[in-house]
């Protein structure tokens, strides 16, 4: 086979390649009490979805937070990376003080909410971003090993970050918050009409929500 053929080859197998769906489907994370580690993540309201014991040296749990396409996985020989050695695993939540709030009342040792750095104590801000612009405002808890948890709001994905053709929202709270910010920004909108009632506000509703999924230009 030339040169050129070899070339022709691999672009064929990288589109190809390309056009596979690659779903990250669970994260493992190392405990040194699975079963400590297990009342934890259940007292945060999270879904277990195995708790499979094969034979002596095996054991997997596997958890799945709420909204969430990706899960955790520990247990008993299913690492060999230091107990507590996870850090800076992301959550998104639309709300962050609202997260913030239920992790505190299931009497979880979360942080306040903080914006500016996220992985530096020295550069955290108290308090949530003034502009509540998407990605800048955090909180953080560990659990009883010292994984350490980031919850992130997002709101508004940057451009390329989702696929422009597909619009999925994975909780009903997720659709309920973009739901609520469309309904600001179409009162602005009627607004703009002098007031009049919009009566094609669901299409407004459907198209705002949809270019604001996508990070594109929203409707004006």
């Amino acid at each position: 086979m030339s040169s050129t053929e070899v070339r022709s080859s691999d672009a064929s197998s990288g589109a190809s390649a390309g056009k596979v769906d690659l779903k990250l489907e669970v994260v493992l994370i190392s405990v040194s009490d699975v079963d400590r580690s297990k009342q934890f993540y259940e007292r945060l309201g999270w879904r277990l979805d195995a708790d499979f014991v094969v034979g002596e040296g095996l054991r997997i749990v596997q958890f799945t937070p709420p909204g969430s396409g990706c899960s955790i996985g520990f247990g008993k020989g299913v690492t060999v990376a230091a107990p507590g050695s996870a850090k800076g695993l992301e959550l998104i939540v639309s709300d962050i003080v609202a997260a913030r709030a239920e992790l505190a009342g299931r009497g979880v040792d979360v942080s306040e909410v903080f914006h500016g750095s996220p992985f530096s104590q020295a550069g955290r801000i108290s308090g949530p971003d003034p502009e509540r612009g998407s990605y800048k405002s955090y909180a953080s808890f560990e659990d009883p090993d010292g994984n350490l948890w980031l919850l992130q709001e997002v709101t508004v994905r940057l451009p390329g970050r989702v696929d422009s053709d597909q619009t999925a929202f994975v909780s009903v709270a997720d659709l309920a918050s973009a739901m609520r910010r469309a309904s600001v920004a179409h009162g602005e909108h009627e607004k703009r009409l002098g007031g009049e009632y919009d009566v094609n506000w669901p299409d407004w509703y459907a198209e705002y929500m949809v270019r604001e999924q996508a990070g594109e230009e929203l409707p004006s």
